[in-house]
């Protein structure tokens, strides 16, 4: 997903929100899929991402990575139904293999649920800033800024070693190694041993940063380092109490 993690300038109403409160609303969306076995209740979690996205100007990206979720479910769909053995058989194959409503119903929702967890947190990220992540993070929940530096980068460091690792395969294809291969496992083998230089290249950026947040006195921030505060609104509770009733709201339709 290189640049579909990346933050998007903008100021509507999700933009001026606590960034705990974003992480609230995020973490509260994914609860509430795992919460409710309703699948038309998860199907609405991922309306509601969507429509949340709408109003942050953001729709197109959402739907891109929900696309790229949906490429994801189908191999995990079709691998999943055939492992759920309980219930009215529907299709019989042979071998012994056999798809079953309760089957099929399960891995529907196991794949929707995949969709639907995943969507909030890439949502609350393209419209928070690393920076205010691990600010906020550090002055609300008093937590070590060591600990929210080390999450925040390695956020940082996805579409960076996607990127990298997009250019170890364009520079194979340009000495002539056919990446475009059908072949599934073939690909496969192909791109195992490309993880030793992108290992490399990954080291050195790490050591690289590192180096330079020594440099900038790292050791030495605390809790009140940061020049910018992050207040509650009314708008901050408005949105905290919407978590509240769509985790009762999952809860309800358990």
């Amino acid at each position: 997903m290189n640049g579909l993690l990346d933050y998007i300038d903008g100021n509507s109403f999700l933009y001026r929100l606590n960034p705990l409160i974003k992480l609230v609303l995020a973490f509260a969306l994914c609860a509430a899929c795992f919460i409710s076995d309703k699948l038309l209740f998860v199907v609405g979690v991922i309306i509601v991402n969507l429509c949340l996205s709408a109003t942050a100007g953001i729709v197109s990206r959402s739907i891109r990575i929900m696309l790229s979720l949906i490429k994801l479910s189908i191999v995990l769909f079709m691998v999943q139904i055939f492992f759920v053995r309980d219930g009215t058989i529907l299709l019989r194959l042979p071998l012994n293999i056999y798809i079953t409503d309760r089957g099929l119903l399960f891995s529907l929702l196991f794949v929707t649920r995949l969709i639907a967890a995943t969507m909030p947190l890439t949502l609350m990220l393209s419209v928070t800033k690393m920076t205010d992540i691990s600010n906020a993070l550090t002055q609300k929940l008093h937590i070590p800024y060591k600990y929210t530096f080390v999450l925040t980068t390695a956020i940082r460091f996805i579409p960076l070693f996607a990127a990298e690792m997009t250019g170890i395969i364009e520079a194979q294809v340009a000495r002539g190694v056919e990446f475009d291969t059908r072949n599934f496992f073939k690909k496969i083998k192909l791109i195992l041993p490309l993880c030793v230089p992108l290992l490399i290249s990954s080291v050195r950026k790490i050591e690289g940063g590192a180096i330079s947040a020594d440099l900038r006195g790292f050791n030495q921030r605390k809790r009140d380092s940061g020049y910018k505060r992050y207040p509650f609104t009314g708008r901050d509770a408005t949105v905290f109490c919407l978590c509240v009733l769509i985790v009762a709201a999952a809860l309800y339709f358990r």
